[in-house]
């Protein structure tokens, strides 16, 4: 039988060179009696140590290994030495356990290895100095008392050296010590607790922990993991703690109380941006075509060359109401000059309705595109864009009061009566619109332009001339009583 005796002090390179002699010799598990220097417990009656065994075959383990033997070796399980060996045994002629993670010797050597770090972490943490020397000196001094779950403090030394070095210190534990002196470090047996003076700038630490509670997120049971109630009898401000905690309820009710009463910043944001889809213009003095011509309620000024007014008796009893400004209305500005424009004058003389007595206008007033090559493609509007310039379709609709709308296609039977589906069919009827007035329904000249059926072409152009000859009715009717009766 093998008794081996792991000192307290050095105990992850003591471990390795008695684990490398035993593997080396071939000693299994069984034969080995490890003891920790200095751990309770009583020593074995029938086992002496024995000197380091020498073996002769090179002993080569997983890198993996030898970082978890560093961390395991400073747990307090008395038996952490044998399980580290027992596994090295096994690891010796099957090295894939390291990445059996059911293995149970393995997952429990993974659990103290977790401890330990967890361990190291609270030391960093929770650790507070006392000055012990003379505040005058050229090198100050101080010392800390600290109990940790497990042996970390030997680990955590080349950490405290770095951290304070330009000061002596001394940080004491019931089994080590770490002692700073003139920049070097060495390890002494623990000792008991020692007495340390009263520290003047603890009460100014205290006044800040007080200070940056926060009672309105309190969660006692993630503060005492993050730290353990075993830790409070070292910390200056854990006296403080149960107060704050039972005093927590009624400071978060009197910050609540207190809170500013004034709405978030993206509060107005939203209501400035409510306050710009409202369709209810107000003139701001330089009238109504100014305030389109200025308009950037959407993204389509961005590339358009500019807005495009109505045109017309601003007091007209009739209102036409076409879709977008074209590319020849883009560039000239005014409505219904292109193609289209050229088409509806055409039809609309020969119905006997006279474009100059109307108001001619568009459901949108910036022209829509997309460029390909020297060409401006026309784009239709989509219904946020439509709903976006239903503001000043609204206003001019608002200023003449007409008696009748004739809407000329999809977008501006959208704004005009909520729906833009099934123009072919709904065209020639009257439907009452969102404004209360009486809107035509009929196609858009530029419709009948894209038709390359000549046949249907022809059929459509004699549907909208019917449809301004209906135009042409209703209003002669409307001057002497109520608005005709739709086809």
């Amino acid at each position: 039988m093998q008794h081996v005796t792991v000192p307290m002090i050095g105990a992850a390179g003591a471990w390795r060179d008695a684990a490398r002699g035993l593997l080396a010799a071939n000693v299994a598990p069984c034969d080995v009696l490890w003891n920790a220097q200095g751990q309770g417990g009583a020593p074995d009656l029938f086992a002496a140590d024995t000197p380091p065994l020498v073996g002769t075959a090179p002993v080569t383990v997983p890198r993996g290994f030898v970082e978890l033997a560093n961390s395991a070796v400073f747990h307090s399980d008395p038996q952490r030495f044998a399980r580290l060996y027992a596994f090295l045994w096994r690891l010796r002629d099957a090295p894939h356990l390291m990445s059996d993670r059911a293995d149970p010797e393995l997952a429990k050597l993974r659990q103290m290895e977790k401890a330990v770090h967890r361990c190291r972490h609270k030391m960093r943490a929770f650790v507070r100095f006392r000055e012990i020397g003379d505040p005058a000196a050229p090198r100050r001094s101080f010392a800390a008392w600290f109990e940790p779950t497990h042996y970390t403090l030997e680990m955590n030394t080349p950490f405290f050296r770095d951290r304070f070095a330009d000061m002596d210190w001394r940080i004491v534990t019931p089994d080590v010590t770490a002692i700073f002196e003139k920049g070097k470090v060495r390890l002494e047996a623990g000792q008991a607790a020692p007495h340390l003076p009263e520290d003047a700038s603890e009460e100014l630490w205290l006044t800040y922990f007080r200070n940056i509670f926060n009672p309105a997120r309190l969660k006692v049971n993630a503060m005492t993991s993050e730290m353990p109630r075993k830790y409070w009898k070292n910390l200056r401000e854990a006296a403080a703690i149960p107060g704050l905690i039972a005093d927590a309820p009624a400071r978060a009710r009197a910050m609540a109380a207190a809170a500013p009463t004034l709405p978030p910043l993206r509060a107005a944001a939203a209501q400035a941006g409510l306050a710009r889809h409202v369709s209810a213009w107000t003139d701001t003095g330089g009238g109504l075509e100014a305030d389109i011509r200025a308009c950037t309620r959407c993204a389509l000024h961005c590339n358009a060359t500019q807005a495009v007014c109505g045109e017309g008796p601003a007091d007209a009893a009739l209102m036409i109401v076409g879709e977008q400004p074209g590319d020849r209305e883009d560039l000239v500005g005014r409505p219904f000059v292109g193609p289209a424009g050229q088409l509806f004058d055409t039809l609309a003389a020969e119905a006997g309705l006279d474009r100059g007595a109307a108001y001619v206008t568009n459901a949108v007033k910036h022209f829509k595109h997309i460029p390909r090559g020297r060409k401006r493609i026309h784009q239709r509007p989509d219904a946020g864009e439509v709903q976006q310039c239903k503001w000043w379709l609204d206003a001019e609709i608002a200023r003449s009061k007409p008696r009748l709308i004739v809407a000329m296609g999809a977008t501006a039977a959208l704004s005009l009566t909520g729906s833009g589906a099934r123009i072919t069919a709904r065209r020639g009827s009257v439907e009452r619109g969102s404004a209360g007035i009486d809107v035509l329904i009929t196609l858009h000249p530029s419709y009948l332009l894209r038709l390359p059926d000549a046949a249907a072409k022809a059929r459509a152009t004699a549907d909208l001339r019917a449809d301004l000859a209906l135009t042409v009715q209703i209003s002669t009717n409307a001057r002497g009583g109520p608005s005709a009766t739709p086809r």
